[in-house]
């Protein structure tokens, strides 16, 4: 039998709404790669690279994909004795309210989904193929 719907719908509301505050080792980080069996490889906002652990809570409930944002906690840290250095406490899902809170790294600039147009690199969607009489000339 299949997990129950409630299960998948209190996770996804725990990950709509950030929090009022962060406190003191908890961080944004961008998710860079997924190294397997809940481990992912994150970027803190000083270029720093972590591994950290998605609790069996979100499992199998929220996916992460590369390039997205994680709230993790690194309090756990110290207190374990392996190559983990925090948990992801929170899911960035809808990162434009994320982007309002004070406490969003000013690191993390929001990319374009589209190159910016210039001349140099002109698109030629829509376009004739150059014909051979402009090269004549």
């Amino acid at each position: 039998m299949g997990r129950p719907k409630r299960n998948v719908f209190a996770a996804a509301e725990e990950t709509s709404t950030p929090p009022l505050a962060l406190t003191a080792t908890q961080s944004i980080a961008r998710v860079i790669k997924a190294e397997g069996n809940s481990l992912y490889s994150c970027s803190l906002p000083d270029q720093k690279t972590i591994l950290v652990e998605l609790p069996s809570r979100f499992r199998n409930t929220i996916w992460i994909k590369r390039g997205g944002y994680v709230l993790i906690d690194t309090k756990e840290a110290e207190v374990r004795q392996n190559k983990l250095d925090g948990e992801i406490m929170n899911v960035v899902r809808d990162e434009h309210v994320w982007r309002k809170e004070s406490y969003w790294p000013k690191e993390f600039v929001k990319s374009s989904a589209y190159a910016e147009d210039s001349d140099e690199n002109e698109s030629t969607v829509g376009k004739m193929p150059p014909s051979d009489s402009e090269d004549e000339s």
